[in-house]
C-alpha cells in the first residue's frame, strides 16, 4: 500500500503459518456483548456502516450517493458496502470511486487503475489511483453525498486518507457532503508516534501534517484535517478546503482496542496487510524496507514481521538487539525462503520480533535500531549507501531523519526530532475524539 520497491509484489497468506509465527498481543481485551444473530459469535464493536443500517440508512435518504470504497468496506457478516447501499430502500447509490488497488481490489499495488464499469451493479466506477488522484468536479456532477468506508490502518503514508482528503476538496469546491462511516484503528488510538510532514515532502504518501502514526479513527481524522486546516491537497501548498462533513460513529470501540480485540472480520485493505497483526508491523518496518538492503517478510507469508537478508547472522543480530533492552519488544531468529521478489528462492537469515507489551513498546523506532544494529555487526553495509531515497524522505516527511542517521546510525541521534510533535499533537486531536 505504501508505495516502495518492497510493496510491489503480493504476499500469499497462510493461516497455519500465521497460528505458528504471529504473537499473542499482551493489550487483547475479551468481547462482551452477542450480536444475538446466531452466528455463536461475540461482537463488541459496530462499524459506522452497521450503525447506518440499523439507523434505516436515514441521512441517505432521497440523496444522490457516490461510494468511495475498496474490498475491505464490508459489514459482520461480509456483505460489502457497495451491495449494501445498491440495495438500500430509500437509497439511490449511482456512482463509484475506487482508491489504490481499485474498488473490488483487484489492481496491484502501485498500478495506475482504469475508470470502468462495475460488473455487479452497473454503475460507473471512477479510478482515484489513475490519470487522477483528487476526483475532478465533473466526476461528482449531480451527487448530493459522498459516503467513504474503508478500513485504514493508522499510518499516515498509507494511501487511503490521501484519497479521502482529495474527496474532501472537491467536495468542498462543490458543496457536497462528505459521510464517513467510521472503522476502528487497528493500533487502537493511543498509539502517537513520529514527526510532522515537513515543507517540501508533501506527497500522496504524506498529504497532511500529523505524525507517523496519529491514533485517531478515519472519522476523527476526518474531522482533524476539515477543522484543522490541513486539507491542502498533495503539495501542501494549496488553499485549505473545508467541506461539509459528517461521521457515523461507530457503537462499542475504546480508544484502548486493538483490532483482534473488536470481534469483527479482518479484511485485508491492501494484499500486503493480510492479518489484523499485520498493522502492527507495518509501522515498524517499511521505511527500513523501502531502503532496499533488508527483506522485511514481503514475497513471504509474514509481511512487515522481521528482518532478513543472506549476509546476516541470525543470532548475533538477536544478541545484539537483545543488549538494547528495547522495552516491549522481543526477537527470534528466523530463516526462509522468500518466494518472490528480489530475493525470491534465497535462503535469508535474520529475526521476527514479537510486541510482548504493545503499550510499552516504540512501533516505528523498531526498525531503526535493527539498522544501527546491522551497522554495528557489518560496518560495510551500509542501507545508504546508493539509490534515490526521495519516496524514503516522503514516508518520513523529510529527510532530516535519513541524513542525520546516516551519520552514525545511532537511533538517539535521531529520537528527540522523530519525538517533537508528539505532545503537540496528542493535545490538537484530543479536541476531535469521538470515542
Amino acid at each position: 500500500m505504501l508505495y516502495c520497491n518492497c510493496f510491489r509484489h503480493f504476499a500469499c497468506a497462510s493461516a497455519l503459518v500465521l497460528a505458528l509465527t504471529f504473537p499473542l498481543f499482551a493489550c487483547q481485551a475479551q468481547p462482551t456483548s452477542d450480536p444475538g444473530d446466531g452466528s455463536g459469535t461475540s461482537a463488541v464493536v459496530k462499524t459506522g456502516i452497521e450503525v447506518l443500517a440499523a439507523r434505516g440508512f436515514d441521512i441517505l435518504q432521497g440523496k444522490k450517493i457516490g461510494l468511495l470504497t475498496n474490498p475491505s468496506g464490508v459489514d459482520r457478516h461480509l456483505r460489502t458496502t457497495i451491495d449494501i447501499l445498491y440495495n438500500a430502500p430509500g437509497v439511490e447509490l449511482v456512482r463509484l470511486f475506487g482508491p489504490e488497488h481499485g474498488v473490488r481490489g483487484d489492481a496491484h499495488a502501485g498500478d495506475a487503475t482504469a475508470d470502468l464499469t462495475d460488473a455487479a451493479t452497473g454503475l460507473k466506477c471512477y479510478s482515484l489511483y489513475g490519470k487522477y488522484r483528487q476526483p475532478t468536479q465533473e466526476m461528482l456532477r449531480g451527487l448530493d453525498a459522498v459516503v467513504y468506508d474503508i478500513q485504514d490502518v493508522g499510518v499516515r503514508c498509507y494511501t487511503f486518507i490521501s484519497s479521502l482528503g482529495l474527496m474532501m476538496r472537491t467536495c468542498a469546491e462543490l458543496g457536497i457532503e462528505v459521510i464517513v462511516l467510521d472503522r476502528p484503528n487497528p493500533l487502537g488510538g493511543r498509539k502517537v508516534e513520529g514527526s510532522y510532514v515537513e515543507p517540501g515532502f508533501f506527497s500522496f504518501v504524506g498529504q497532511y501534517r500529523i505524525p507517523y502514526v496519529y491514533g485517531l479513527t478515519v472519522g476523527e481524522l476526518a474531522r482533524l484535517i476539515n477543522e484543522e486546516g490541513l486539507n491542502r491537497g498533495q503539495k501542501g501548498d494549496q488553499k485549505p478546503l473545508k467541506c461539509r462533513l459528517t461521521v457515523v460513529p461507530m457503537e462499542g470501540w475504546t480508544r484502548e482496542m486493538l483490532y483482534q480485540d473488536t470481534g469483527l472480520p479482518w479484511v485485508m485493505p491492501s494484499p500486503q496487510i493480510p492479518y489484523p497483526e499485520t498493522t502492527l508491523c507495518y509501522p515498524s518496518a517499511g521505511i527500513a524496507g523501502d531502503a532496499g538492503y533488508l527483506n522485511i517478510g514481503v514475497g513471504y507469508t509474514i509481511p512487515f514481521a522481521c528482518f532478513a537478508a543472506e549476509w546476516i547472522d541470525a543470532g548475533r543480530l538477536k544478541a545484539r538487539l537483545e543488549q538494547y533492552a528495547l522495552p516491549g519488544v522481543a526477537f527470534r531468529e528466523i530463516h526462509y525462503k522468500p518466494f518472490f521478489g528480489a530475493s525470491a528462492g534465497k535462503l535469508l537469515h535474520g529475526v521476527q520480533y514479537y510486541y510482548t507489551d504493545y503499550e510499552a513498546a516504540s512501533l516505528t523506532l523498531l526498525q531503526f535500531y535493527v539498522m544501527q544494529a546491522l551497522k554495528e555487526l557489518y560496518p560495510s553495509r551500509d542501507p545508504f549507501a546508493q539509490g534515490n531515497f526521495s519516496m524514503l524522505d516522503k514516508i518520513c516527511g523529510t529527510d532530516y531523519v535519513r541524513v542525520r542517521f546516516k551519520e552514525k546510525y545511532k537511533v538517539s541521534d535521531i529520537l528527540g526530532y522523530w519525538s517533537k510533535d508528539v505532545t503537540e499533537f496528542r493535545s490538537i486531536s484530543e479536541k476531535y475524539y469521538i470515542y
